[in-house]
């Protein structure tokens, strides 16, 4: 079954997120979905895999619920380019939502290998 560009973006994030609760080392989950080389810029910020990682203890303390709210995506070879709503709860403060506009390349396997995003606080 081939999946729209936004049916991918909204199942890599999801997934991505759900794994990153519950499984035993973030460094195992972001070998599953990052390219080795990763390099991810957001809102000027570039983290490679080893600031990945340390991005995400946190995160695995304080989110209590997401959901991904994807605008739009559109997904040429292993180009990708999405804007997409991250609605999120953590432990404490009011809920978060956060717009994203995301621009990536993918390794033929399916894995993130760079990523430049922008993001916004919506209110």
């Amino acid at each position: 079954m081939h999946r729209t560009a936004e049916e991918f973006v909204e199942e890599f994030y999801t997934s991505f997120t759900r794994d990153v609760l519950t499984a035993a080392e973030p460094a195992e989950v972001v070998d599953r979905y990052y390219a080795p080389e990763v390099v991810q810029v957001a809102d000027g910020i570039e983290l490679d895999r080893a600031k990945l990682i340390a991005h995400l203890r946190p995160i695995r303390k304080n989110l209590v619920s997401w959901r991904y709210e994807i605008h739009e995506a559109l997904r040429a070879g292993d180009r990708l380019a999405a804007r997409f709503t991250v609605h999120a709860e953590m432990r404490k403060g009011p809920p978060i939502s956060t717009e994203v506009y995301l621009f990536g390349t993918f390794t033929p396997d399916g894995r993130l290998r760079r990523s430049t995003q922008l993001t916004r606080t919506q209110p």
